[in-house]
């Protein structure tokens, strides 16, 4: 039931069950008949769900809850670190760090299977949609374990090619004389850091894209000045960080699990090893002297 209110159709049901639509519509008929209700109407839309449908999705989603804390608590017990490890964190995240952390848990457990969901979205641990997570923000619910690992901090940074063909800005004012790179969409996060620095309001930005590892690779090509890693900087001999002391934006980073999963040993080695890695790289942020003072 909840599948299809969620995605308003059988066909979108049975496609994130990993289940065939008429089986859906079977459960769906099913629970009308034990309940003696109709759940939901048919229109040209989808299906609608009824006034009885929308009273019981709290309940069903506690017994989805509830569900998900039964798989976790199980799957805590068993020998060795084994099984699959669901870790969500962002795209760069992802592509820059989450690789060598992989494959050093691999090789010392290969019969741990690791499952890494790639997305600046904050996945729902307490609906076991990932198992660990990498978050730039501080958890709130009560029910999840968290470290903190430090703040990423972030900087502009620009390509020496770059820098040789127009020059190194000696002010955030000439920014306005430069390719800049940044966001599309005016997300809150994106509004709140042009009205800190206006040189990024979006009629001032030549090129723009939401995805982070796209203005990355961008910066590295040479296409313009952007905000990257401070980190992810200082491993690229051919960045440049510009403006520090004008420009610094520190993340805080944590990573977090929930608190059924202490116990389990596939959930704990990876949460000490991206503790590991992460502090490293937070360290990496802070471990080289700026650049952009001799870069001309």
């Amino acid at each position: 039931m909840l599948a299809v209110l969620r995605e308003g159709s059988l066909s979108g049901a049975a496609r994130v069950l990993g289940m065939a639509q008429p089986t859906i519509g079977r459960h769906v008929a099913a629970l009308e008949a034990a309940l003696g209700l109709a759940l939901f109407t048919r229109s040209q839309s989808g299906l609608l769900p009824t006034e009885a449908a929308l009273a019981l999705r709290p309940h069903a989603q506690a017994m989805e809850s509830t569900a998900a804390t039964l798989q976790r608590v199980a799957a805590s017990y068993g020998d060795g670190v084994r099984g699959v490890v669901r870790v969500t964190c962002s795209e760069v995240i992802g592509i820059e760090v989450m690789p060598a952390v992989v494959a050093a848990l691999r090789e010392r457990y290969p019969d741990l299977t690791v499952e890494l969901v790639l997305s600046n979205a904050v996945q729902d641990l307490l609906q076991r949609e990932a198992d660990v997570a990498i978050r730039m923000a501080r958890p709130s619910q009560d029910q999840l374990v968290a470290r903190r690992v430090g703040s990423i901090e972030l900087g502009l940074h620009a390509n020496t090619d770059y820098l040789a063909r127009h020059g190194t800005p000696a002010s955030l004012d000439e920014l306005a004389k430069h390719t800049l790179i940044f966001y599309d969409r005016p997300t809150p996060f994106v509004r709140a850091g042009a009205r800190q620095w206006p040189q990024f309001a979006r009629a001032r930005v030549a090129v723009r894209t939401d995805s982070d590892v796209a203005q990355l690779a961008l910066i590295r090509a040479g296409a313009g000045i952007g905000i990257c890693q401070v980190a992810l900087g200082r491993r690229a001999p051919s960045l440049v960080r510009l403006l520090p002391e004008a420009f610094s934006l520190p993340l805080e980073t944590w990573v977090t699990m929930h608190e059924d999963l202490r116990d389990s040993p596939r959930c704990r080695v990876t949460f000490d090893a991206l503790v590991e890695a992460l502090m490293a790289h937070v360290a990496l942020g802070g471990a080289r002297a700026d650049l952009s003072k001799t870069s001309e």
